[in-house]
């Protein structure tokens, strides 16, 4: 067991999902701590060059499963040639992103191999556990982290008796991170012939149709965010306004989302998007835990609320203390005035 395993999506374009980038970053970091290797697989109709978008994050080896037939994504050829891959490797840890793709394949690799399964991590560390009745300690376990009770509280699991150790990691929660861009990656091609089976295809695909993604919230440099507190859909849309002034994108809290301000697709927190903006402006949003898990690590954050005691306050590094829809328009007015 002297290696971590990340399984890598691919975009429609063929070219390796930020999400998995993202956890070959943070992998990275892990595989330092335990001294072992990272390694990526692969699988889908893609030639040895995919190793260049990985090697820059420190992957040590890809193991590549190509076939024509693995894209896009199947179930059960995926699940087999990972399966195969962990029961041949055996991997320390495994990790995939928590995307509609890996909440079905994780679960299935896990129920096959008989190991645990943290989901929606969102954070991820090396730690040690001492069992409470019998004082036995296990070392250089994976802290697979995590909101749990509905955000009330942030629990740490740990699975100390059966390996891979695996969790699946939200998107936009990992930073990614290169390495270096000469970094030496191998490549280890999967013979697929040994593992799938006509039954592995039972499922094709006769026709796709993929609509393209309308709202680019996660990689937006500057979010203006609203919550319950701007009251109603027609205030909302003041929001859109300012936003398109400075150059923003609008995002929501699930509050705001479950009353019908916007929609889903701009939810932040623990149940809709990450992000990482440079400023996040937070409009009408009291911050509670599961909002805060998805904008908290925003390099600056401006909070306008009327509650001095707002939970956002507690990390905003500015605040202005009043009604939304009183100092929004005044903001727009001002910034209309002296932008040049």
């Amino acid at each position: 067991m002297n290696s971590i395993f990340v399984y890598c999506e691919l975009t429609e374009e063929k070219n390796i999902a930020d999400v998995s980038l993202e956890l070959c970053s943070k992998g990275r970091k892990l595989a330092n701590q335990l001294d072992v290797q990272l390694e990526a697989i692969v699988i889908g109709d893609v030639d040895e060059g995919i190793a260049s978008q990985l090697s820059p994050y420190g992957v040590d080896v890809v193991h590549l499963a190509q076939d024509n037939r693995l894209f896009p994504y199947q179930t059960l050829p995926h699940a087999a040639i990972m399966i195969d891959l962990i029961k041949n490797e055996k991997p320390q840890i495994a990790i995939i992103g928590a995307t509609p793709i890996g909440r079905d394949l994780a679960p299935r690799v896990a129920s096959a191999l008989r190991c645990g399964l943290t989901a929606d991590c969102t954070e991820l560390a090396i730690g040690s556990h001492v069992e409470p009745k019998t004082q036995k300690e296990y070392k250089n376990l994976l802290l697979q982290i995590r909101p749990a009770f509905g955000g009330n509280i942030i629990a740490t699991i740990i699975n100390p008796e059966t390996r891979p150790q695996m969790a699946t990691v939200r998107e936009g929660v990992m930073k990614k991170e290169i390495v270096s861009t000469t970094y030496n990656t191998k490549i280890s091609k999967v013979d697929i012939g040994k593992i799938l089976k006509p039954e592995h295809f039972i499922l094709q695909i006769i026709e796709r149709h993929v609509e393209a993604q309308k709202i680019n919230i996660k990689n937006a440099n500057i979010i203006v965010a609203g919550g319950y507190g701007m009251g109603s859909k027609e205030n909302f849309q003041m929001l859109f306004e300012f936003a398109k002034l400075i150059g923003a994108e609008v995002g929501a809290s699930r509050a705001a989302v479950d009353a019908g301000f916007t929609e889903s697709e701009r939810q932040i927190g623990q149940t809709g998007v990450t992000v990482r903006p440079k400023l996040y402006i937070a409009c009408g949003i009291s911050g509670a835990v599961q909002h805060r898990a998805g904008m908290a690590e925003s390099a600056t954050i401006i909070s306008i609320n009327t509650d001095p005691k707002a939970p956002i306050n507690e990390i905003a590094d500015y605040v202005i203390i009043g009604d939304v829809n009183s100092v929004i328009p005044k903001m727009i007015k001002f910034y209309k005035q002296n932008i040049k």
